[in-house]
């Protein structure tokens, strides 16, 4: 992939996951250095419609989107709707906000009371959100506790939560099929399948049945899910955010005996090279080489995942065969070495106080305990940075849009960039409609 750009829009950092809906992109805001910058502390709503020369149109600014939006910052492409949650610190409460964005670049804000006024908050804890798909409830969940709220937003106007539930210790993303009336949830070791028909059905006291519940120790910190169909069989591409797992594929056709039927690794993730992750990821703070949010380029018979794979960039995969995936397309933005003062809108920046890259020793010493690696090859020149990381690669968290042969995303570092695909290797479908689950 190529950069269409000579640069794309840097400002002060993309934030943690910013998301498109036609010719805009949308810069999620990190608290609290998005508030360093007096201009701009909010979302920034970017026009694209070149792609060569994006260019800032507008910020919001309502208390959901200076708070720190994390991974809530979400569009609704059937309802022309973009929502979002303040999320301060990992986790955050009270304040959410929705947008008509039927005129991309100029988002009108719909509920002027409860959810945006700072005396009417809203009783829910949030790290990340998103839409069901008809864009009539926006779902939002907690990291620890694993609470799930459930916000009737059919009057925008007047969000209401009409559920709400503990489904476990912690929770995280979470991907819905496409009819909205089944959740696949994150969770901190693999995903929860609820039934959520109650609830898209608008019942006035729904209840939310738990399906099934799936585990595993080859990776943790699930991010998200995405139901796709293959000759109307159903699928998921479900994504670990750290641990060395990947994405793995499951079949759903009954959710309460799913099956692992495919997993999608790059090769530093493979258990006999977990040593030299830790030593090549060393100086570049918590994160290294994850994958964190993943797009199809259609849900039915998709044919392309587009992948924010961390520390390894944006990464592209056919999948249009189960059987062979194999990767087709990457992109690494240049590191942005030095600039960790400047992109104060980074949580790479921020985050870079630690050099260390966490949550690899687990995968490290499950893999050293099976003899599949030599931990003496994880100590390297950099093992002494263990603070002050050096942005030496950027952070990509946002899901990899796809617009045409075009990929649309941010990085924490780089910001926004639009990615050019080679007809080569991809050719979009007639009836392309991304969707990252949610």
């Amino acid at each position: 992939m190529q950069h269409v750009a000579a640069r794309g829009l840097q400002d002060r950092g993309g934030g943690l996951l910013s998301v498109t809906y036609d010719h805009c992109s949308y810069t999620s805001t990190f608290f609290p250095g998005n508030l360093l910058d007096p201009d701009t502390p909010g979302v920034q709503v970017l026009d694209v419609s070149n792609p060569a020369q994006p260019v800032l149109s507008t910020t919001l600014n309502e208390p959901a989107m200076l708070g720190g939006t994390w991974e809530s910052l979400k569009v609704n492409k059937a309802r022309k709707l973009l929502a979002a949650t303040a999320v301060p610190a990992a986790a955050g409460t009270g304040y959410f906000s929705v947008y008509d964005i039927s005129d991309c670049a100029h988002p009108r804000l719909l509920n002027r009371g409860a959810g945006t006024d700072v005396t009417m908050p809203l009783p829910f804890i949030s790290h990340e959100g998103g839409f069901s798909p008809d864009g009539n409830t926006y779902w939002v969940s907690g990291p620890a506790p694993g609470f799930l709220s459930a916000i009737d937003i059919r009057n925008p106007a007047e969000p209401r939560i009409i559920w709400q539930g503990l489904h476990g210790l912690g929770g995280h993303g979470f991907g819905i099929t496409p009819d909205g009336n089944r959740m696949y949830l994150s969770n901190l070791g693999g995903i929860t399948v609820l039934d959520i028909s109650a609830v898209q059905r608008g019942e006035p006291y729904p209840t939310v049945p738990q399906l099934a519940t799936y585990l595993w120790t080859d990776g943790f910190f699930n991010q998200h899910s995405i139901p796709v169909t293959y000759d109307g069989k159903p699928y998921i591409f479900t994504v670990d955010e750290t641990g060395g797992g990947g994405i793995k594929v499951f079949d759903v056709a009954d959710p309460a005996h799913a099956d692992i039927v495919q997993k999608i690794k790059l090769e530093i993730q493979l258990p006999a090279n977990t040593a030299a992750n830790l030593r090549s990821s060393q100086g570049g703070s918590v994160f290294s080489y994850d994958p964190h949010y993943c797009v199809v380029d259609r849900p039915a018979d998709p044919t392309a995942l587009a992948c924010s794979w961390e520390s390894s960039g944006i990464r592209v995969f056919d999948i249009r065969d189960l059987g062979h995936i194999r990767e087709v397309a990457y992109y690494n933005p240049p590191a942005q070495t030095g600039k960790n003062l400047q992109l104060t809108n980074s949580p790479h920046a921020l985050s870079s106080l630690i050099g260390v890259s966490l949550f690899d020793f687990v995968p490290l010493a499950r893999a050293v305990f099976e003899g599949k690696t030599d931990p003496r090859i994880a100590f390297g020149p950099r093992a002494g940075m263990v603070a002050f990381g050096d942005l030496s690669a950027d952070w990509c968290f946002s899901p990899p849009e796809f617009h045409g042969n075009q990929i649309w995303t941010s990085c924490s570092d780089n910001g926004f960039m639009a990615l050019q695909l080679d007809n080569s290797v991809y050719q979009a479908p007639a009836n392309q409609a991304p969707t990252y689950g949610q």
